[in-house]
């Protein structure tokens, strides 16, 4: 098992990252349209401001103020102070307060993405990136088959692979916008020339 997963700047958060399940689980359900690093601090700062990651205590608190105070742990804090109350609910309800439950009980690949899909806020991108880490850095059998075939967080195991990581995101993402770019004609004049038989 990991002692630290690298995917934010401080030591101390990516230790919880490792140890906290319910820590990874909350860090990939806040990574959305913040900084990698921002989005995988955020059990952390979560943890010392409310003084728990357990999920029953964090379903039955309202998180709004506590993603709100300064610096707010997200740029959206209400809905994703929500997303996280849902997600602890979904754990302690479903698996006893122990996220680890969620892989280490799956009976196979297809059990395991049913269950990480059924997470609040976990769309497909998440289910990969998160099956990656599984399957890399802790080793789940079941996860390996979800993990993409690109760069993921999975790959990350130092803060220059944050970095390498980051850079590689940014190179996909920019060439997914050019295919889409070929792929559809821009100008309105196009559109009715491609739509004209």
């Amino acid at each position: 098992m990991p002692k630290q997963l690298w995917f934010t700047d401080d030591p101390a958060a990516c230790e919880l990252l490792a140890e906290d399940p319910f820590a990874l689980l909350v860090g990939f359900a806040i990574d959305q349209q913040v900084p990698v690093q921002k989005a995988f601090a955020g059990p952390y700062v979560l943890k010392q401001r409310v003084g728990t990651l357990e999920p029953k205590q964090l379903a039955s608190i309202d998180l709004e103020p506590v993603f709100r105070e300064k610096p707010a742990i997200h740029r959206f804090p209400g809905s994703m102070a929500t997303r996280v109350r849902e997600l602890a609910a979904v754990v302690a309800d479903e698996y006893g307060g122990d996220a680890s439950r969620i892989w280490t009980e799956a009976k196979d690949t297809a059990d395991l993405k049913q269950r990480l899909g059924a997470l609040p806020g976990f769309g497909p991108m998440k289910v990969t990136g998160l099956a990656a880490v599984l399957a890399q850095r802790f080793g789940v059998k079941a996860a390996a088959p979800l993990a993409p075939d690109h760069a993921c967080l999975g790959d990350v195991d130092s803060p220059q692979a944050l970095l390498d990581y980051q850079a590689a995101k940014r190179a996909h993402k920019a060439a997914l916008k050019q295919t889409d770019a070929r792929a559809e004609p821009t100008s309105p004049s196009a559109r009715r020339r491609q739509a004209t038989p």
